[in-house]
């Protein structure tokens, strides 16, 4: 049977797709946007160029994810530590910056039957930020298709932490601390994704190996793609080969397959008694 091409796929991306298994799509991917200031330097332009760049490459993503069908796409796009980390005139820019992405992307997202939703300290955004962020949320909010989420003033630990002020506050308010219930379940319905399956596929840009303090409760198994590519050069072909990547490997979440199954019980490998043979 002919497989169907999504609308709006260019040949590459095409020709990647016809190779994936539509069943198999990942859920939920996860994308840490990394390498604008080194896309920058490279071609000796002040590391703002590279910020600016980064937005083409974001627009092609979430149109690629929306096209194939993938239900959640999370970006990190500005972390707490940003605040401290980068000059005031950076972080100034970004943050006009993103308020441009929202205005002139908002009528791209409605064409693509995307939706928009933020994680993170949003109080502690600009008020003119906040404001433009509620407005492309309510302009989306009919959507049906791809959830796009940003992570913006987002750090893993402080959501943990706001998970846990948030199970204490519930339960000082139903008689105290000694109603506090604690487990996994539990703290994964205070978690700023509570809305949101866990990732499946979580991809870094720029050839880092490191999580960089982004949904390290959420990431416990997830795979984890790497590319050398820089952000500002990732374009929906690289988000096609890293679910292509993502489908050759097989998730166990700790278990066993069935071959290794079969092979540990050919070899006796539960057995208790097999060291007092050895």
């Amino acid at each position: 049977m002919q497989r169907t091409i999504p609308a709006g796929l260019d040949r590459k991306e095409a020709a990647i797709f016809l190779q994936l298994d539509p069943a198999r799509l990942p859920r939920h991917i996860a994308i840490i946007m990394d390498g604008n200031g080194r896309w920058a330097r490279r071609r000796h332009m002040p590391r703002v160029a590279g910020h600016r760049a980064g937005v083409e490459s974001v627009r092609s993503t979430v149109e690629t994810a929306a096209r194939i069908g993938v239900p959640w796409l999370t970006l990190y796009a500005f972390s707490e530590e940003n605040w401290k980390k980068r000059p005031k005139t950076e972080v100034g820019f970004l943050m006009k910056l993103l308020g441009r992405f929202l205005k002139q992307e908002v009528p791209a997202l409605n064409k693509n039957n995307v939706r928009l939703e933020y994680i993170g300290r949003r109080h502690e955004l600009p008020a003119d930020v906040n404001e433009r962020m509620e407005w492309a949320r309510a302009e989306t909010a009919k959507n049906t298709g791809l959830v796009l989420t940003l992570a913006l003033n987002y750090s893993a630990r402080s959501e943990i932490v706001d998970a846990f002020r948030s199970m204490a506050d519930a339960a000082a308010r139903n008689g105290g601390l000694s109603h506090l219930h604690v487990d996994e379940e539990a703290v994964a319905q205070h978690l700023y994704t509570r809305h949101l399956p866990d990732p499946d596929l979580l991809i870094r840009t720029s050839g880092e190996m490191r999580l960089s303090n982004f949904l390290l409760w959420q990431c416990a198994y997830a795979e984890i793609y790497v590319t050398s590519t820089l952000w500002p050069d990732f374009r929906g072909t690289h988000l096609l080969e890293a679910i292509a990547e993502y489908q050759k490997r097989e998730r166990r979440y700790g278990g066993l397959n069935e071959d290794r199954i079969h092979d540990a019980v050919e070899d006796n490998e539960f057995a208790p008694h097999k060291a007092a043979h050895r």
